[in-house]
């Protein structure tokens, strides 16, 4: 039965559920389990404002959380154009809810991803040519933005779950866009029933399974080689390649990147193998917004200046994953230190760090008036630590 597989998922059943539920078949079934299971819960409906049904979608779902007794709300979205849509809704739902959490002191949030869009995943990333980390299931649990999310039905089938509403006669929408060709998952949906050999969506979620088993170990040995081959220095990540198999390298240097460039998506695989070429001839590569050098034998990781020098936020605010903490005061602002900042810097050459790593370190600034540069040698008071990244 779904309901046994669902709070397996849920393990450990927190004191209050979020719960993210657009008025699809998968999230509406979330909102049904989680009722039947006498677990308190809040439920959530984002209208990104892309569809004119979507307004009426969410207040159907309000209808029906208000019949099952469940406290329900409403958050809206617009998208401003810029970047790729798919994305920025993502990207913006993610942030609504999470606030929307924090708001109501939720610590827990279920999406409604099933086993289906497991093996949809797969199909997509194995017609793009992914490697293992790509293939492996979907995270069924991690933390961003201080939330926990968790996907508790990754082992229950969609059509299990419409079975079950169907049961209780209870209606869901249907996204239009879920019948599109034009997007990826909807070709790779209308191809699960044609695959050869007998594969289904079940078997290729339990080989994506298998290959995010083989992930978390790969993990755990990067994690060992990260403390015995990665420091840190300035904000620059340094990398001893000595004794590193390719692969090892390789996923050290993604993990440098992650954590100096802060794009939560890993760059192209391409990208990295004609870096990691250049760093082994002793050449300069850039991937991500962040540059990469080979010096005395290790290699370095920085954040480049170019894709940085127009970020500008309050003092009181996060620049490019840093927080600075000081006297602060009205008119402070935090921007790169760059070339004119640098040089109201005496002694940075003393600290054994590059001229370009130190142009896209974080300084405050008084207008055009440089107050602070912590990493480059002028602290007078301020101190610069990186924020922890979300997943």
């Amino acid at each position: 039965m779904p309901q046994a597989r669902f709070l397996k998922g849920l393990e450990p059943v927190p004191p209050v559920l979020g719960l993210a539920v657009s008025g699809g078949g998968d999230s509406v079934a979330l909102l049904v389990l989680a009722v039947e299971a006498g677990i308190a819960c809040r439920a959530v409906t984002v209208d990104h404002g892309l569809r004119a049904e979507a307004a009426q979608e969410a207040r159907d779902v309000a209808q029906l959380c208000a019949r099952l007794g469940v406290p329900h709300s409403t958050l809206h979205w617009q998208w401003d154009g810029q970047g790729n849509l798919s994305d920025a809704a993502r990207r913006a739902r993610r942030r609504l809810i999470a606030a929307w959490a924090v708001e109501n002191g939720i610590d827990i949030v279920a999406l409604g991803h099933t086993r289906d869009d497991v093996a949809e995943t797969f199909l997509m990333r194995l017609a793009r040519g992914a490697g293992l980390d790509g293939l492996a299931a979907m995270s069924g649990d991690w933390v961003e933005r201080g939330i926990r999310w968790t996907r508790p039905l990754l082992s229950v089938g969609r059509e299990e779950l419409r079975d079950l509403l169907r049961a209780r006669q209870i209606p869901w929408a249907d996204d239009p866009t879920n019948e599109d060709p034009a997007y990826d998952r909807v070709r790779a949906r209308a191809a699960l029933p044609d695959l050869p050999l007998g594969l289904t969506a079940g078997r290729l979620a339990d080989v994506a399974g298998h290959l995010a088993e083989a992930r978390r170990a790969l993990q755990a040995a990067t994690d060992l080689a990260a403390r015995h081959h990665l420091s840190v220095q300035a904000g620059d990540v340094l990398i001893d390649p000595e004794g590193l198999d390719p692969e090892m390298a390789r996923r050290l240097v993604l993990r440098a990147i992650a954590w100096r460039g802060g794009n939560p998506y890993p760059p192209r695989a391409a990208s990295v193998a004609r870096a990691l070429s250049a760093l082994a001839e002793g050449q300069r590569a850039a991937v991500q917004g962040c540059g990469m050098v080979a010096q005395g034998g290790r290699w370095r990781i920085f954040r480049d200046w170019a894709a940085v020098r127009d970020l500008k936020v309050p003092v009181t605010g996060i620049w490019d994953g840093w927080q600075l903490d000081g006297p602060r005061r009205e008119g402070l602002h935090l921007a790169a230190l760059g070339a004119e900042g640098l040089a109201a810097c005496p002694g940075w050459r003393s600290l054994g760090v590059p001229r370009p790593s130190l142009l896209s370190t974080p300084a405050v600034w008084e207008g055009p008036r440089l107050v602070a540069a912590p990493l480059a040698g002028l602290s007078v008071g301020w101190t610069a630590h990186r924020v922890p990244l979300s997943h």
